[in-house]
This record gives structure tokens, C-alpha cells and sequence, in this order.
């Protein structure tokens, strides 16, 4: 492998680890998460294998940051959108039954229709 590429690979595996123990993640969490093993999970970070191009789409979601920030071609931070502590919640009540979905967003709205008054 050419040393640009293993310098990549490190970097990148460096950035999802660092983006996983942000979110509070243990390898073997986001391997369950991915549907992937915990090995290949501590490989990809160690930067010992090629990540899949395939994968890059859930785990930036699961890691909630962009696939730009996880290639290292931004910062990870963007003036729009949502801050990663309201994502992660957004992330968890995607996660919830139906009901209680529909629970939580009823009171959402009633905290803003009376934020609005």
C-alpha cells in the first residue's frame, strides 16, 4: 500500500474513533450498529484496512457527523443544521416505538405553540 493511502487510512481511522467516543460508543456498539464485527470495527480505526465506500453513509449517520468531516475535507462543523447533542437526540427518538415517537413530538409542539404566545 502507498504511504499516501496508509497515512489516509490512519487519519480517517483516527477521526471515527475519536467521532465514536464522542458519541459515547464502544467498538463494539457501532460494529453492532453497522452490522459489521468489533475486529473489523478496531481495524478500520487502526487503519490497518480500507474502509468500504459503502459504509461511509451509516457510520457518519451513527456517528453523526458528515462524510466530508469524516474524510477529513471539513471541520465537522457547520453553522446550519443541528448541534451533535440535539442529532444524537434526534438519532435516539428515531430509535423509539411509534407511540412514543408520536408522544414526545405532541410535546414538542406544545412547548412551542406556548413559546410562541
Amino acid at each position: 500500500m502507498p504511504t499516501g493511502d496508509r497515512t489516509f487510512l490512519r487519519a480517517l481511522g483516527q477521526r471515527v474513533a475519536e467521532r465514536r467516543k464522542a458519541q459515547g460508543l464502544t467498538q463494539a456498539e457501532l460494529a453492532t450498529r453497522l452490522g459489521i464485527s468489533q475486529q473489523l470495527v478496531a481495524s478500520y480505526e487502526g487503519g490497518r484496512r480500507r474502509l468500504p465506500v459503502a459504509l461511509l453513509p451509516a457510520l457518519a449517520q451513527h456517528l453523526a457527523v458528515s462524510i466530508e468531516a469524516l474524510l477529513g475535507l471539513t471541520n465537522g462543523t457547520s453553522k446550519r443544521g443541528p448541534t451533535p447533542k440535539f442529532q444524537r437526540h434526534l438519532e435516539q427518538l428515531s430509535r423509539l416505538p411509534r407511540a412514543r415517537q408520536r408522544f414526545v413530538l405532541d410535546m414538542l409542539e406544545t412547548v412551542l405553540q406556548q413559546a410562541s404566545r
